[in-house]
């Protein structure tokens, strides 16, 4: 009786379906899986960051020897071959604030007194250039000055700056265990300074050339600007120069005689 009863509650049974419930069961199952494949992934980069970059690439093809460095930092003392000019080599070499170094390689100049206020009322035009001559020379001696101190000052700093430079070199390249990617990653904030630096250089660089293009320029103006005044001169007075220079040779050979 008991088992006869107990087959006829089975078969009596009725399957349910729950969409809502089956869409819920598999978003959460997606999500796990989804979440495992994110931590499975974490663990594998966090693993190849604790090993050596040379696991995955040979750095060594990345040193740079002594050999290979441009040897721009100093000008060498060749006595015998540079017999004036070696204080200015120091000067490229260290730095001259004040300029003491270019006053011994460059032509003296002699300083205006009372012949050039005396231009003043006298000949205005010619006071006017030689003032904008001496202006051109004042700002070609600053920026000379300034340029070559600046020059110097960066070559000689420049060198702890290959110092650190090749120091963070050793460090990144050093094939010892104990030197992780992540631990040359770290370096790239050294690097980055570095870096910095020497953009910072360049740009001083930069404003030297622009200086010195902006004297020459004015130079070549200046010059332009005379040649054309002269020519503006000619065109406004020659007709009358030239009629009052026939005027006076026409009366010279009237009033010559044979002596």
């Amino acid at each position: 009786m008991t088992l006869t009863f107990g087959a006829r509650l089975a078969n009596a049974q009725i399957a349910v379906f729950d969409p809502a419930l089956t869409l819920k069961d598999a978003a959460i199952a997606a999500l796990k899986e989804l979440l495992r494949d994110t931590l499975n992934e974490e663990a594998d980069r966090l693993h190849k960051m604790a090993k050596r970059l040379s696991a995955f690439a040979d750095l060594s093809r990345y040193f740079m020897s002594d050999d290979d460095t441009p040897k721009w930092r100093i000008h060498p003392f060749q006595f015998d071959k540079f017999l004036y000019a070696n204080s200015y080599n120091a000067a490229l070499n260290y730095g001259d604030r004040l300029g003491s170094a270019y006053e011994r390689v460059a032509r003296n100049r002699v300083t205006p007194d009372t012949e050039l206020s005396a231009l003043v009322e006298v000949a205005p035009d010619a006071e006017a250039a030689i003032v904008a001559e001496l202006a051109t020379l004042d700002a070609a001696d600053s920026s000379i000055i300034a340029g070559t101190d600046q020059t110097g000052l960066l070559r000689y700093n420049g060198r702890k700056e290959l110092a650190a430079i090749e120091a963070l070199q050793d460090d990144a390249l050093d094939p010892s265990l104990d030197q992780s990617a992540t631990a040359v990653v770290d370096k790239i904030s050294g690097a980055a300074l570095i870096r910095a630096q020497q953009q910072q250089a360049r740009m001083q660089f930069l404003a030297g050339i622009v200086e010195q293009l902006l004297i020459d320029n004015k130079r070549a103006r200046d010059t332009e600007a005379a040649t054309m005044n002269m020519q503006l001169e000619r065109l406004r007075w020659g007709s009358a120069a030239n009629r009052s220079l026939l005027a006076g040779c026409t009366d010279d050979l009237r009033a010559w005689r044979q002596p």
